[in-house]
């Protein structure tokens, strides 16, 4: 099982040299893959722009997006910019797709956020693929959109899925699945990962389904009060005390709270987990690394 990192995007304090910083410990250290996640209204740094800033100082990992929100995005346009990260990284994006699940993201970039969201990320997918592929993307237009993506047929695609409904339409589109686990427990990982497997059968595709999944963690002096502050501000828009009940579930605040949450996700058969950091603080790389090492 890989282990990967994800950029404490959603916590303040997230400047240049932090950020920078943790490109480079992330990248010199035992992870598989540097991750960023996307979200709008919030103060939190831009996906495309932050991943493009670690596709120059990373050499080794994988770049991955978890998730860009592909419905209140044009899919040609992110089609060219993900190609161009793939030239530039060499070969290194996978691109974690989802609906999201905040409204006041959609409104906030004019975007519609309605009940065809399932529908309009499979067909924004094809579009992408399309474009990957050389096609000319309309009528009267002279030539494809470039640039060719290094991965032939373009990055990996895992659809960012906590639902059984969006699993399954996964299936006919996907390389696999990229969830999120809020203990984690064993039942919630090995249920999502047993629904995928299963929509992949049925949807006759010849490869088994790519399993990623991941959770919070906190290795901090105090690992629990770091969580639970982490909690209450990015759960806020759930209500004042979503991060206050949730907190009790969180398992991973502490080297033994972690390893057992990677147990989980290894027994349940995980091919990748990447963990979701609730500080900017840099040592945190190391601190997991040490962990893992």
């Amino acid at each position: 099982m890989k282990i990967g990192l994800h950029l404490p995007v959603m916590v303040p304090g997230l400047d240049r040299e932090k950020t920078l910083t943790w490109c480079r410990r992330i990248d010199a250290g035992p992870f598989s893959t540097f991750g960023v996640g996307e979200r709008i209204n919030f103060p939190n740094p831009e996906a495309m722009v932050t991943l493009s800033l670690a596709t120059g100082v990373t050499e080794r990992v994988s770049l991955a997006f978890a998730v860009i929100v592909l419905p209140m995005h044009s899919p040609v346009l992110i089609a060219k910019q993900v190609a161009t990260l793939d030239v530039l990284s060499n070969g290194r994006v996978s691109l974690g797709v989802g609906v999201g699940g905040r409204a006041e993201d959609y409104r906030a970039v004019g975007a519609s956020y309605d009940r065809r969201l399932l529908s309009r990320l499979e067909d924004a997918v094809a579009i992408m693929k399309r474009a990957w592929a050389g096609e000319i993307m309309g009528e009267g237009i002279l030539g494809p959109v470039g640039p060719k993506p290094i991965q032939p047929g373009g990055p990996e695609i895992l659809l960012g899925a906590l639902f059984p409904q969006s699993i399954r339409r996964g299936a006919r589109y996907a390389d696999g699945i990229s969830a999120f686990t809020f203990g984690p427990t064993s039942d919630d990982v090995a249920e999502k990962f047993e629904l995928a497997r299963t929509a992949w059968r049925e949807a006759n595709r010849p490869k088994p389904p790519r399993l990623v999944t991941g959770f919070w963690f906190a290795l901090g002096e105090d690992g629990r009060e770091q969580m639970g502050i982490y909690l209450e501000r990015y759960l806020r828009f759930m209500g004042e005390s979503a991060g206050r009940n949730l907190l009790p579930h969180c398992i991973a605040t502490s080297r033994e709270g972690v390893r057992e949450a990677l147990r989980i996700c290894h027994e349940a058969g995980a091919d990748e987990v990447v963990l979701s950091p609730t500080t900017t603080d840099p040592d945190e790389v190391s601190r997991l690394a040490d962990l893992i090492g």
